[in-house]
């Protein structure tokens, strides 16, 4: 059902409470893989806003353009775009770098204002 690449393997996972993350059978499947699980508060928006601006940027900028009809073409355009966000698409939340070129540099996020 889930599989972890043990090569790959993280020591913790954090998420939010929704029901996905809170089933016995992924909680099973963390736990199996000795990997601790750490839940945000119920609703904690804050802490997955980055995460929910990438899903955002996916959607609006991939995978509604392309309405792949296989997982093949899924998997692959949706690969391509991740190499593009992360390594050509410029964000304002690095100073105008790429997530590579701020990783590569060890820019640290600014903060904007609200």
């Amino acid at each position: 059902m889930f599989g972890f690449d043990p090569c790959q393997r993280t020591p913790g996972h954090n998420t939010d409470q929704g029901s996905q993350f809170t089933s016995g059978d992924w909680i099973d499947v963390l736990t199996d893989a000795k990997i601790k699980i750490s839940m945000d508060g119920k609703g904690r928006w804050i802490d997955n806003r980055m995460i929910e601006r990438l899903w955002r940027s996916l959607k609006y900028e991939c995978v509604y353009l392309h309405a792949f009809e296989t997982g093949s073409q899924a998997k692959a355009g949706i690969g391509k775009w991740l190499a593009y966000y992360n390594a050509e698409r410029p964000h304002s939340t690095h100073g105008i770098l790429t997530p590579d070129e701020a990783y590569v540099s060890k820019t640290e996020p600014m903060k904007l204002a609200a």
